[in-house]
């Protein structure tokens, strides 16, 4: 999978916001691990686990995020959804290696995929159910693994998503020149179009740099049965926990009940 005009360096500066981490000392039910993507490079992760044979979350976070700051999120995810949580990070991020771009965005979802039965083995989870979720820029892997293996998924979810790259790239402001060049090849849309995949989307209504249209976009486009779409009031882009945690947790939870019945 390869985007070479989105992978313009011009571009990728703008968008990806990459820091490094380090795996460090924790506790007995989180565990930490890489995947092998070629030479030199790996993917790093956190996976927090917490009941067996409760659902489990594949989680692609948003952008200037690592695995690591789910330390306590994490903890809401048990206590409030009744799930596991495993949180990938991207080329550059965390304590994985490499360069982050469009074209690994995607490609690295394989990698995670075929990863992803060692990886709850370890923590005893290979027998439960699992989702998928993407927040923010985490939409586009989120959903490309979903529509390239719904048969191992029982839904997907995401969180203050984007519909297509043009309009991502004008608010992270890309210049309009760069922007024109572009084509939406990473096809958010088109790929909810398709996929019959159980959806949750959750957006916050005051969300200025991806605004609540694009979560209604998604939401409109899904073929997901079932399919449902929460709006938190007074949530922008980055504080839907803050602002409305109950409402968020609970919309997990019974998204996942449900759609398990």
């Amino acid at each position: 999978m390869h985007f070479p005009i989105l992978d313009d360096p011009a571009i990728l500066t703008r968008v990806f916001r990459p820091y490094s981490v380090f795996p460090g000392n924790l506790d007995d039910n989180v565990y930490d691990g890489t995947l092998v993507v070629e030479d030199n490079i790996v993917l790093g992760f956190r996976l927090y686990a917490h009941q067996p044979n409760r659902a489990v979350i594949v989680y692609f976070h948003g952008n200037s995020e690592v695995a690591a700051d789910y330390d306590l999120i994490a903890l809401y995810f048990h206590r409030l959804a009744g799930v596991s949580l495993l949180v990938v990070d991207y080329r550059g991020y965390g304590w994985s290696t490499g360069k982050p771009s469009f074209s690994a965005l995607l490609s690295d979802t394989e990698i995670v995929y075929r990863g992803l039965s060692a990886i709850l083995e370890r923590a005893e989870l290979q027998n439960s159910p699992r989702y998928v979720m993407g927040r923010s820029l985490g939409s586009a892997p989120a959903i490309h693994l979903a529509y390239a293996h719904p048969d191992t998924f029982h839904g997907l979810i995401l969180e203050s998503g984007f519909a297509d790259v043009p309009s991502l790239l004008r608010q992270l402001g890309v210049s309009q020149a760069l922007v024109d060049k572009t084509t939406d090849e990473l096809g958010n849309v088109r790929k909810l179009t398709e996929l019959k995949l159980p959806l949750l989307v959750i957006h916050g209504e005051q969300d200025t740099l991806l605004p609540i249209a694009h979560g209604e976009r998604l939401y409109q486009a899904s073929a997901g049965i079932p399919k449902l779409m929460v709006r938190i009031p007074g949530a922008g882009h980055n504080n839907l926990l803050s602002t409305g945690s109950n409402r968020y947790f609970a919309a997990i939870k019974d998204f996942v009940n449900g759609t398990l019945n």
